[in-house]
């Protein structure tokens, strides 16, 4: 009999993090989920079944309760979604310090020390640990100008993962950076390409097809390698 799969995805409460709940629930996962408030997820709340775990992922203290409550456990997927916009403006020349301070941490340095604490609890051979990038964090992507700041978090992200994926030893899980397309969420606007579930869908199908191969990918919903 195959054994259930468990995944964990951070940041659930909305939007893309819940959409990957969804659909993997919708297949008989096993799912934990955090959130930063617990009393602000009712439809993650309504999905039969899955853990809710408190993480802020800027708070030092916050990722390591986290790391203490699922000591022991072993994922099939670690799924860091969590990620901001930034500041309104996207402009580096009115960009405050606080604001990339903000953007950073929470987009490039926060994910990556929480995966530093996590990797080890992915299941051998098969695991994948998975970032939600975007494909504005390609530097040969000369648009999206009006998101300036935005796109050079996200590669910073794809870089910072790189370094982290050669300093992994041994058995080194695969590593995917996702783009999930143009899509209709509070971030994306109203007139993105594709919903929430379409991009979920195929963001789950790479997940599954890169499981057990290895290295370092960078790819979209739909399968297709993106430039670094």
């Amino acid at each position: 009999m195959q054994t259930v799969k468990t995944a964990l995805i951070i940041g659930a409460s909305r939007g893309l993090g819940l959409g990957l709940v969804e659909r993997l629930h919708s297949l008989g996962w096993n799912i934990s989920a955090t959130v930063r408030n617990p009393q602000r997820c009712d439809e993650l709340r309504a999905i039969d079944g899955v853990k809710i775990e408190t993480l802020d992922i800027d708070d030092s203290a916050s990722v390591q309760a986290l790391v203490n409550q699922l000591d022991g456990q072993v994922f099939d997927l670690i799924f860091v979604n969590a990620g901001i916009l930034g500041p309104e403006h996207q402009s580096a020349s009115q960009a405050t310090q606080a604001e990339l301070g903000q953007l950073f941490m929470t987009n490039v340095v926060a994910p990556i020390r929480l995966a530093e604490k996590l990797v080890s609890q992915l299941r051998p051979d098969t695991g994948v640990l998975a970032f939600m990038s975007s494909i504005l964090g390609s530097v040969t992507m000369p648009e999206g100008n009006e998101m300036a700041l935005y796109k050079a978090s996200k590669a910073a992200l794809n870089s910072l993962t790189n370094t982290f994926v050669c300093s992994l030893e041994g058995n080194r899980p695969t590593v995917l950076s996702l783009h999930p397309g143009w899509v209709r969420t509070a971030m994306g606007g109203p007139n993105a390409d594709i919903d929430v579930a379409t991009s979920c869908a195929g963001l789950v199908t790479q997940i599954e097809q890169f499981s057990g191969k290895g290295g370092h990918h960078f790819v979209n919903y739909k399968g297709q390698t993106l430039t670094w």
